[in-house]
């Protein structure tokens, strides 16, 4: 699979690269590309690349010494027994002193496992012989809970020597977009299930029919992702047990706190540590309505499934486990074919909306400066009290609503006007935004009828989006 996007973070290692002294944290859940954007960074540079595994403290050095060996072109190096790591960065110091180097540890937990002390071999190695000599040190490592408390917390000895740090993100979905040959409908309906996570999009090619893919890499139990949420979970938690009745719930449609405590039959003070670890890892997000002044502590805060592919594997796997145990698949291709579109890929459709809008205000095709972006609701998620994309320029005093369709046909103007009435019969949004012009959006994959562009054309407040583009319309 070809590099996809990344562009700012291969900005942001360039701009470190050619800082005196750079020293970055690379961390982020497995599968999400770390490895692959830290080999494309480094590609065109002088690199010394270790790879960390679960091993003893001296076979991770003589694996170290065969790196510097081959970089350095040094066999006798390969031969040589250390003991001390500080002898080790000292030859990858003295090589080639004039020219700018990168030494990437990737997996740094690993190493922390096999001796607690190397947070602080590394801090001396940093302080004494890298900082000042032409080296940029990059960490890097999948087990975000080690990544935090080992290199970016305050009570780690490496606190305060890195100059930035990424945690890197699934690929935006028109990043994704852009890279395939799928058409805009076919292209949402994988980015639901694959998220954007690269190691996931290589199991999924623009020619094959998707289920068919989904039949042989997700729901076979010879598949690569058929137990990728055990994989991701166990690395990360003691006891993963409880965090997939917490998610399985939430697939349910389980949102708010109490209603998630209620049917695992427990206090919502029991639930709250779970929630913030599944936060930490990235599994699971807090949102709360855009209306909401101090959203940390709304009230209002609903609790989704963050990540795409475990919401499509607690919906249409972890309950059929039985079934596909074994070997009948039919079954759950028979319930992914009775709703996967309208009620599973139509609400990520959502999250896509989001990032449209967001993209397209910042090329200039929609006049709007975001400072937030997400939806809004009354009390919990219906229809009738729900927003799908709302975002608020304070800049210049605007606030933006917006319906997404993933429908068959086009759209039709009472779409306009029923997101229209919701925004005029909301007490909240009108005295949150009193003053603020109301700009209204309509989000279509199917493009839309002669009777909503005639609206449009006479509205100057409504912006149609057919797929990611604006729909230019005239009076």
């Amino acid at each position: 699979m070809k590099f996809i996007g990344r562009q700012q973070e291969i900005e942001a290692l360039e701009r470190e690269f050619h800082k005196d002294s750079g020293f970055v944290v690379i961390y982020g859940r497995r599968r999400i590309g770390k490895t692959t954007l830290i080999k494309e960074f480094i590609k065109d540079k002088c690199a010394f690349y270790f790879l960390a595994t679960e091993e003893v403290e001296s076979q991770s050095m003589k694996r170290m010494a065969g790196v510097i060996a081959r970089v350095e072109k040094n066999p006798i190096l390969e031969r040589v027994t250390f003991s001390d790591w500080l002898d080790l960065f000292r030859l990858i110091v003295e090589y080639r002193p004039e020219e700018k180097k990168v030494l990437v540890i990737d997996e740094f937990p690993y190493l922390v496992k096999a001796n607690q002390a190397f947070p602080s071999i590394l801090q001396n190695a940093w302080d004494e012989l890298l900082k000042d000599k032409n080296v940029m040190l990059i960490l890097c490592g999948s087990l975000i809970g080690m990544m935090q408390k080992h290199a970016l917390s305050y009570d780690s000895p490496l606190y305060g020597r890195r100059t930035a740090q990424i945690r890197l993100a699934p690929l935006p979905f028109l990043d994704v977009y852009a890279a395939q040959q799928l058409s805009f409908e076919n292209a949402v309906q994988q980015y639901a299930i694959t998220g954007g996570v690269p190691k996931y999009l290589e199991f999924f090619n623009d020619k094959d029919d998707l289920l068919q893919q989904v039949e042989s890499v997700i729901l076979s139990k010879n598949g690569f992702l058929y137990e990728e949420p055990n994989f991701l979970l166990k690395d990360e938690v003691m006891s993963a047990i409880n965090y997939f009745s917490i998610i399985r719930v939430m697939a349910e449609g389980n949102h708010k706190m109490g209603k998630i405590a209620g049917a695992l039959g427990i206090e919502t003070s029991g639930l709250t540590p779970y929630l913030s670890t599944l936060i930490d890892l990235g599994f699971v997000v807090r949102e709360t309505p855009v209306t909401e002044k101090n959203p940390e502590k709304s009230r209002k805060g609903l609790y989704f499934i963050s990540d795409n592919f475990i919401r499509f594997w607690f919906r249409y796997v972890y309950p059929f486990k039985g079934e596909l145990e074994l070997d009948n698949t039919q079954i759950v291709l028979d319930e992914i074919r009775k709703d996967f579109v309208q009620k599973f890929v139509a609400f990520i459709y959502e999250d896509i909306c989001r990032e449209i809008f967001s993209g397209l205000c910042k090329k200039g095709a929609v006049r709007f400066i975001p400072s937030r972006i997400g939806s809004w609701w009354l009390n919990d998620l219906d229809s009738d009290t729900e927003i799908d994309v709302m975002a608020v320029d304070r800049q210049s005093r605007q606030i933006f609503a917006g319906e997404c369709k993933f429908h068959g046909k086009p759209v039709d103007a009472p779409v306009f006007f029923g997101l229209k009435d919701k925004v005029m019969t909301s007490a909240e949004i009108r005295t949150a935004f009193h003053d603020y012009r109301i700009l209204y959006g309509v989000f279509s994959k199917s493009g839309f009828t002669q009777r909503m562009l005639d609206a449009a054309g006479e509205n100057p407040d409504l912006i149609l989006i057919n797929e990611d583009e604006v729909v230019k319309t005239e009076i």
